[in-house]
């Protein structure tokens, strides 16, 4: 029989957390239908009134760049199409053991209403401005709860579990990046864009964290990537003890990590990590960059993004060529001579250009989810185990653990300009700071050799 989840069932589903586009739900009932699983419920700006069954799956010219993905054309909503994408197009490159495209249950529009009311207080003030439970939705999408270790029962098993965003591991080389923009062969993009949100109080503090440490392949960089995201965790990295929120931010970005919320996170490790007060903390860090480390997540992930090989600088002119407009980057330019470098793009047969584009929006996708690795300590002296293990040789400890992927939403095609325009703001936004910073230093040298020879 089909499931529907009624207004009855909303008091089963707590605030689990949120990103731009969904709001995720954890469950807390006894249904075995939905224990150990979380519920993805899409979101609507907040002043758009947009009927989620009255509008096409995919346009017209997105129907055209997946029309390879087996079935994601055909899709009779956007959602089915975005589940679809995910097990057709990323459990593929990512590996089918690490994710889970879930499965789609009907829900009422009472059920939607009472799940916004009830989570309304939960929700940070930024994310509850900008958006809202579409209540025209007619399903959700249930998904494993990769917060809690699988197959095991929260009443038995002790487990924690960290998610972490690596977001894009590697510098372009494309030759279609401009002169002017050459700083994005030599710092990675998370660590420019840490400018911009600065600028815009996006964020109070610059993240430590550079995702270039991540996927260095280096042990010592790798626990200098996971050091930096706790005491920076933005909306970086979080932490669950048995399915609950210990560290880092529920909606929205947490900042720098201070004394009383790092001796708080030490305590709530206790039951976790063998170490003596003041050590829990560092150890478990360790343990996490162990797995990471000896995970193959990161070198599958970054094989899925480096399918970006002409950088958006390049991709935005494939793009026009499909959507057949005009060139609006080419027009824009001031220097007379440069639209010439991108002459051989434009010149380009279809096919060529949908492969350039298809590769850039997986990339992005890619580049933009999250990593959940979930650890259950064992017991002394179990040897036997299906799972993978990592041993925490400071404190003597085994730990069963499971790594899996997250938020790999499919990126709309409409975007292309805004991603462009990002793209331009970030590396224009940190070009400027380099000159600010530099420009007293320059002050102070002038004043000195003037000094020096009056």
């Amino acid at each position: 029989m089909e499931v529907i989840l009624e207004q009855k069932d909303a008091g089963d589903w707590t605030y689990r957390g949120e990103g731009a586009a969904n709001l995720v739900l954890a469950y807390t009932g006894s249904s075995p239908t939905f224990v150990g699983k979380v519920l993805r419920i899409r979101k609507a700006p907040r002043n758009s009134t947009e009927c989620e069954n009255s509008c096409p799956a995919l346009t017209m010219h997105e129907c055209l760049l997946w029309k390879d993905a087996n079935s994601l054309v055909s899709a009779p909503t956007r959602e089915i199409a975005k589940q679809l994408f995910v097990r057709h197009v990323m459990c593929p490159l990512l590996g089918s053991e690490y994710v889970d495209a879930g499965i789609r249950v009907l829900v009422s529009r009472e059920f939607l209403e009472s799940i916004e009311n009830k989570v309304l207080g939960y929700r940070p003030a930024c994310r509850v401005d900008a958006a809202k439970v579409n209540i025209f939705c007619d399903s959700a999408l249930l998904m494993s709860d990769h917060s809690i270790f699988p197959h095991g029962s929260l009443k038995e098993d002790l487990c924690i579990s960290v998610e972490i965003k690596p977001k894009c591991g590697f510098l372009p080389i494309s030759s279609f990046i401009a002169e002017g923009n050459a700083v994005k062969k030599n710092i990675s993009r998370f660590r420019m864009h840490q400018a911009l949100k600065l600028q815009q109080k996006e964020v109070s503090d610059a993240s430590e964290y550079d995702p270039l440490d991540m996927f260095s392949q280096s042990k010592d960089r790798v626990l200098k990537a996971i050091n930096s995201l706790f005491v920076t965790p933005q909306n970086n990295f979080r932490v669950f003890l048995n399915g609950y929120l210990i560290f880092g931010g529920l909606g929205g970005g947490a900042d720098r990590t201070s004394c009383m919320i790092n001796e708080a996170f030490e305590d709530a490790l206790k039951c976790v990590i063998r170490a003596d007060d003041g050590l829990r903390t560092t150890n478990f860090l360790q343990l996490v960059a162990e797995a990471v480390f000896k995970s193959s997540l990161l070198d599958r992930l970054l094989e899925a993004q480096r399918l970006d090989i002409f950088d958006i600088e390049g991709v935005i002119h494939a793009y026009y060529d499909i959507v057949s407009q005009p060139c609006m980057v080419c027009r824009d330019m001031c220097d007379k001579k440069q639209p010439d470098r991108y002459t051989s793009l434009h010149s380009i047969p279809l096919e060529e250009s949908l492969k350039i584009v298809r590769d850039y929006l997986i990339a992005a996708t890619a580049k933009d989810l999250s990593m959940m690795i979930c650890f259950r300590p064992r017991q002394d002296g179990d040897l036997g185990s299906a799972n993978s293990v990592v041993f925490l040789e400071s404190t003597s400890q085994s730990f069963d653990y499971k790594a899996s992927f997250l938020d790999l939403d499919m990126k709309p095609l409409k975007k292309m300009e805004q991603y462009y325009k990002l793209d331009q703001q970030i590396v224009r936004c940190y070009t400027q700071m380099l000159k600010s910073k530099h420009q007293p230093e320059k002050e102070a040298a002038t004043i000195e050799a003037y000094t020096a020879i009056y």
